[in-house]
């Protein structure tokens, strides 16, 4: 294989897989708002999921990076075992990391915020 097989591949992936999520996604929700609708049609008494909070969210995000980022660098690290060169790609990780630490910040913000509101009223 040539690395022009190989580039064609990685691009088609790259902009493959996202898409695919996001169709995905969006058929999910299509699906389920079909069928809340075909349900209301039938008089049937559907209770309404809520969406997550804005505070569930950054939660989610902020374990989600963060333990995707200490997956690729504990990833990385056992591989500069071999190639020491490896650290450099390895120091990537600390982006996510951050992002992480940030959205779980932002999640402990909000948290702050609706208690003092709630003991406010």
């Amino acid at each position: 294989m040539d690395g022009n097989f190989i580039g064609l591949v990685a691009v088609t992936l790259f902009f493959g897989i996202p898409l695919a999520a996001m169709y995905t996604y969006y058929r999910v929700r299509r699906l389920r708002t079909e069928e809340r609708l075909a349900a209301i049609a039938r008089g049937a008494n559907v209770a309404m999921e809520p969406d997550l909070s804005e505070a569930a969210h950054s939660r989610r995000w902020g374990i989600l990076l963060a333990a995707i980022s200490l997956g690729y660098t504990i990833m990385m690290s056992l591989i500069a075992r071999q190639d020491p060169d490896v650290w450099r790609a390895a120091a990537f990780g600390i982006v996510p990391f951050a992002a992480g630490l940030g959205f779980l910040l932002d999640f402990a913000l909000i948290r702050k915020d609706l208690k003092s509101a709630q003991s406010g009223h």
